[in-house]
């Protein structure tokens, strides 16, 4: 192609990069003395939240940060950790947010593969620090953050998080750079191998932002977020920046809420004293909360919370809307910064409560920019009729372009040109995504293919199920056959039979195959899960893969 003619720049004029300082123009201009909040400990405005964005940058230039250097940070989720959201990424840096619920190795794994130079750690994490200290290769700064307690500064530690803000100057002058300068990086908590690093550009995270606001905002009223809404996350801070809403929240100026721990009560405290508005989370927080004493107490009419990381079963859904709760499903995953699609209704389907139940465990409808195509092996279209399957791959402007320093993998998630997600759905006649398994997870059983997650969400329906969970393992004669995981709810009792009876009545129906109910059925207290809460499948295949099935009858 001929080049194409390229627009006149004067001289004078701003370009105005995409980088994240700019998120704080609007919000300090039309609302700078909301509020945000860190449990019961702190409470300041936006005016002040800038200002010790410049105090922890100019701290962090005085223990020897330059740009393009690694900061990495290991706290609970507070305002702090917003304030390294900014700060890191504002001065050229890269903030590398570590994920606290790794073992010892992986954690020591990633922090030297990510050269990480200065960490900031709370001081709950001391003792994993002081095992894996010996280990890093790459760290020369250690900063405290006491928490409010009154500790003695370790051996080696460049000083206390509070202290050092409070001897900096507010005044650092963030400069302008390119903005597809790397802003962040994290590691994905894959079940194999070595977690494996992503990263994104100030230019990705604008990007996110924007589109993912514009999705929320766009919604007349269900699955809708506006500027009276107060913001508490329910995602982990170091998990795909909780899932890019503290942008999202602090561009227009929301009253924040950091809950710290994510401990049931302390969050429905917060909740009803803060007027907590909107958060997200995985469907086993929700679940907890919706299950905890206090929750009974505690008028939960108005919130709306954003599910995902594992599906968002009809029965936790029902449960939530029945509370007053507008609950419904976002997806994505590590690589794709996260959020692809939204499962908010549209106004010709809302009115049926079954249908708009239905719509909100969907994975949802596509934010603005994000090209999702299903696809079979050949990289063909499938067609859009709710049944047709195939691979989901998508394009957006805000994908990780790769794996961190790991090029073979890279090469294997972008094959075609398009991010494959190794995730299998289907596209209804309305648009609507609905994720039926992972590549890894579907149970293929005397050849015909069965999806964990619709099984999944079935056992959910059942009044006496709190969770479940549905693996295949193996079958001499079938190959594969699935077992079902069931945590009963607290007070209710269930037999196998009574969750494969249940399970006939929807094969009876047509909704599965009769030959999808498994016969074993295994009653549990609790379901093991990754370090970000979604079901650990590959654990507990590993557990329960001796278990054998006897032969079914043949349907």
């Amino acid at each position: 192609m001929d080049a194409l003619p390229l627009i006149d720049r004067t001289p004078s004029a701003y370009a105005y990069p995409l980088l994240i300082k700019q998120l704080l123009t609007t919000p300090l201009a039309v609302n700078p003395d909301q509020e945000i909040v860190y449990r019961d400990q702190s409470r300041y405005s936006y005016r002040q939240f800038r200002q010790r964005i410049g105090q922890l940058a100019s701290s962090l230039r005085s223990a020897g940060v330059q740009p393009g250097d690694t900061v990495a940070v290991m706290d609970w989720d507070s305002h702090r950790y917003l304030e390294a959201y900014f700060a890191v990424p504002m001065m050229g840096a890269v903030l590398m947010t570590t994920n606290v619920r790794l073992s010892p190795d992986q954690i020591t794994y990633t922090l030297n593969h990510s050269g990480a130079k200065a960490l900031l750690v709370h001081a709950d994490f001391l003792p994993v620090l002081q095992e894996i200290r010996p280990r890093l290769e790459t760290v020369q700064t250690f900063i405290l953050i006491a928490d409010g307690q009154t500790l003695a500064l370790p051996e080696g530690f460049g000083g206390e998080y509070e202290t050092l803000l409070g001897l900096a100057s507010a005044d650092y002058p963030f400069p302008d750079f390119d903005e597809n300068t790397r802003a962040t990086t994290f590691y994905t908590t894959g079940t194999t191998g070595l977690p494996k690093g992503v990263y994104f550009s100030h230019r990705q995270l604008v990007l996110h932002t924007l589109a993912t606001m514009g999705a929320l905002t766009s919604a007349v009223d269900q699955g809708r977020i506006h500027r009276d809404d107060v913001y508490m996350p329910m995602t982990p801070m170091f998990h795909v920046h909780a899932w890019g809403l503290p942008y999202i929240a602090t561009l227009m100026g929301l009253k924040q809420v950091y809950p710290g721990r994510y401990i049931p009560d302390t969050l429905l405290a917060l909740i009803a004293k803060e007027k907590v508005t909107f958060s997200h989370g995985v469907p086993t927080l929700l679940h907890m909360v919706l299950n905890h004493p206090a929750a009974a107490q505690t008028d939960l009419r108005g919130w709306k919370m954003i599910i995902g990381g594992s599906a968002l079963s009809q029965g936790l859904a029902q449960t939530a809307v029945e509370r007053g709760i507008d609950v419904f499903t976002g997806y994505g995953m590590s690589e794709t910064c996260p959020i692809l699609t939204l499962a908010q209704i549209k106004t010709p389907l809302q009115g049926n409560a079954e249908r708009e139940l239905q719509v909100r465990t969907t994975t949802g409808l596509p934010i603005p920019l994000v090209d999702l195509r299903i696809v079979d092996t050949n990289m063909q279209d499938v067609p859009h009729n709710g049944t047709a399957s195939g691979e989901i791959v998508v394009r957006a402007p805000w994908l990780t372009q790769g794996y961190f320093q790991d090029a073979p993998n890279s090469e294997v998630l972008w094959e075609g040109g398009y991010l494959h997600t190794n995730d299998i759905g289907v596209i209804d006649a309305h648009g609507y995504l609905r994720v039926t398994d992972r590549i890894k997870d579907v149970i293929k059983t005397g050849g015909e293919w069965i999806s964990s997650l619709e099984l999944e969400d079935l056992i959910s329906r059942h009044p006496a199920v709190s969770e479940a969970a549905v693996i295949a393992v193996n079958d001499a004669r079938w190959g594969e056959r699935p077992m079902a995981l069931v945590v009963l709810r607290q007070g209710c009792t269930a037999s196998a039979q009574d969750i494969r009876e249940h399970l006939t009545h929807f094969a009876n129906q047509g909704h599965i195959s009769k030959f999808a109910v498994p016969e074993q059925v295994q009653f549990v207290e609790s379901i093991a899960r990754t370090s970000v809460g979604k079901l650990n499948k590959r654990q507990l295949r590993q557990t329960y893969q001796s278990a054998q099935a006897p032969a079914p009858t043949a349907q």
